[in-house]
């Protein structure tokens, strides 16, 4: 099988295609034939070493996989070879085949196409539990979407208008915000050219916002949080801007609010049963016409590189996915 190999921490341009073994499922594991995977920002750190964890050189990155079940190991009984389906791993993507550990390997909603469910898994799973679990967010509340036209961000706008908050979208350029928009943002506002934080209370009338959802960091985060409302929650995403940014403690006393962290990928492995009631919750929307993954681009494994230039440039709205 062909495989993207990270045998260095690097750029893109250092990633080579090469002609792998095949593979064979475990106890618990299930043998995909990959028809797609989507591309995280995240994908682009951890091929550099930036990432909070760091798997063994060499590799093959990439998590968010769509295909056909090709091999099934001991234990697995929800699932049989011929079953489309798509599922997280922490690596091995960018690859003809992946193994999939059977708690994050699910059965595809026929309504899916290959290139949609490999863009589905990680950003509307990472959104919902942030939203959901880690919020709590409630019906009527404010929520803030930094970062909003990505691929976790798109989904927090979209799920957070289905859960009942009113969505403030934000992101660095017009046309990114009229993504926003159409997937169904009250309010947007554009922090290439306005403060952030006035911004915030002038759309608020003072308020603040209930729920800060940031997979952005840097700069942002600081001046977002100066613009939550009283006992809100500061969802911790990521740090696509590529700086972890420093908060001032006294700022969340002053407000009573609450740092929350998000790593959904570790939440799907140790709480397998909730991530599947969440996946199946959020299967049952998409099915229902209620979710639509948005899809800027799709590649071939060869130009993977290319791929992930591309979001490390600034230049998606949405999802990019690999086609093999």
């Amino acid at each position: 099988m062909k495989a993207i190999r990270c045998k260095e921490f690097g750029p893109p341009s250092s990633l080579v295609l090469e002609e792998m073994p095949g593979l064979k499922p475990g106890a618990n594991e299930v043998l995909v034939d990959v028809k797609a995977c989507g591309i995280n920002f995240p994908d682009t750190l951890i091929i550099q070493g930036l990432y909070q964890f760091k798997p063994e050189l060499p590799f093959t990155p990439g998590s968010d996989i769509a295909g056909v079940v090709k091999e099934v190991g001991e234990g697995v009984g929800h699932l049989k070879v011929g079953d489309e389906v798509f599922g997280f791993v922490f690596s091995g993507g960018f690859a003809e085949e992946v193994l999939v550990p059977s708690n994050t390997c699910f059965l595809k909603s026929k309504k899916m196409n290959f290139p949609i469910a490999a863009s589905f898994m990680v950003a509307y799973g990472t959104s919902y539990h942030a939203l959901k679990d880690r919020a709590k967010l409630s019906d009527g509340e404010t929520l803030l979407v930094l970062g909003a036209s990505g691929g976790v961000g798109l989904a927090a706008v979209e799920l957070g208008k289905l859960m009942g908050a009113k969505v403030i979208a934000a992101a660095s350029s017009e046309d990114k915000l009229q993504l926003c928009r159409e997937y169904g943002a009250d309010q947007t506002i554009n922090y290439s050219k306005d403060d952030l934080k006035s911004e915030i209370k002038k759309l608020t009338d003072n308020k603040g916002v209930d729920v800060i959802y940031d997979p952005v960091g840097g700069d942002y985060s600081e001046a977002a949080f100066r613009g939550i409302a009283w006992e809100g929650r500061f969802l911790v995403v990521g740090f696509a801007s590529g700086t972890i940014p420093k908060m001032p403690l006294n700022l969340p006393l002053l407000k009573t609010a609450s740092i929350v962290g998000v790593f959904w990928g570790d939440f799907a492995m140790r709480n397998p049963k909730q991530n599947m009631e969440n996946t199946k919750m959020l299967m049952k929307w998409y099915d229902e016409g209620k979710l639509r993954p948005h899809i800027h681009k799709t590649y071939e494994l060869k130009n993977t590189a290319r791929a992930l230039e591309e979001i490390m440039n600034r230049k998606v709205r949405g999802k990019l996915v690999i086609e093999m």
